[in-house]
């Protein structure tokens, strides 16, 4: 019998879960999304139908995955729909207490990745984490979980919270980062381009280094002239001198 599935949300994960399921074989049977014009450009870009109206999603599917951000998620979950089938949110900080009574089957499908709507991604190499409310609903989420991705990890909801945040720093910290390198090397009317190399190099040493033994730069080697420096540097920016001092600090251990 062939997987289907509806999918509710219509942003970075949501789209990125559909076409996984698609490359898998899972039907995709609906996508749901509060918003038309967001919902019809999903659709269009995804070859799927969509809807707002709950009301008009069909009730068969094997599994209900709620790929909306923390804040909406309670309100999507306390929606009445198909109490016989697997309801699944991809949220990783949020546990399976938000999933009401009437979706006794629960579980998450929580993939370990940064999603852009425009750039491409393998999600084969996406690890996966999951959780379900029952060991027969567990067999099922595994087994959807091993049709999309190469690595899937049972962890707990206090496990996958700290997973999650995690990846905030791993991640989403780093980008920030990122962006005020690319707001000093242009205002000195260089090209982010030129930072590209270095920070390539960077991401790659932890394929063969621990994050401790890859650390460089003045803060590991204790030069607190370079720092002065720098800093200087950074007095028509007194929140990046904060970022400075800040990690410098967590860096050298003082």
């Amino acid at each position: 019998m062939e997987t289907t599935a509806v999918v509710v949300g219509t942003g970075n994960v949501a789209t990125h879960l559909v076409r996984a399921l698609q490359q898998s074989d899972v039907q995709v049977l609906m996508l749901y999304g509060r918003n038309r014009e967001h919902a019809d450009e999903a659709a269009r870009l995804l070859g799927v139908s969509s809807t707002t109206d709950w009301k008009k999603l069909p009730s068969g599917a094997h599994f209900y995955l709620y790929a909306v951000s923390d804040n909406a998620l309670a309100e999507v979950l306390a929606h009445t729909i198909a109490p016989q089938a697997i309801h699944l949110h991809t949220a990783g900080s949020m546990g399976l207490e938000l999933f009401p009574r009437h979706k006794p089957r629960h579980g998450v499908l929580y993939p370990l990745q940064t999603f852009s709507k425009s750039k491409p991604l393998n999600f084969r190499t996406v690890p996966l984490f999951v959780e379900a409310s029952s060991p027969d609903v567990l067999a099922e989420v595994n087994r959807l979980a091993s049709l999309l991705a190469d690595k899937v990890y049972e962890a707990d909801s206090q496990q996958r919270r700290r997973l999650h945040l995690a990846a905030v720093f791993a991640c989403n910290f780093v980008n920030h980062l990122y962006a005020i390198a690319g707001d000093l090397v242009q205002s000195s009317h260089l090209s982010f381009e030129v930072l590209r190399p270095l920070i390539a190099e960077t991401a790659s040493k932890i394929d063969f280094l621990s994050p401790q033994e890859a650390q460089t730069g003045p803060a590991v080697r204790r030069d607190d002239a370079v720092m002065k420096k720098h800093l200087a540097l950074l007095n028509d920016h007194p929140e990046y001198q904060k970022i400075y001092e800040l990690i410098s600090r967590s860096i050298s251990g003082d």
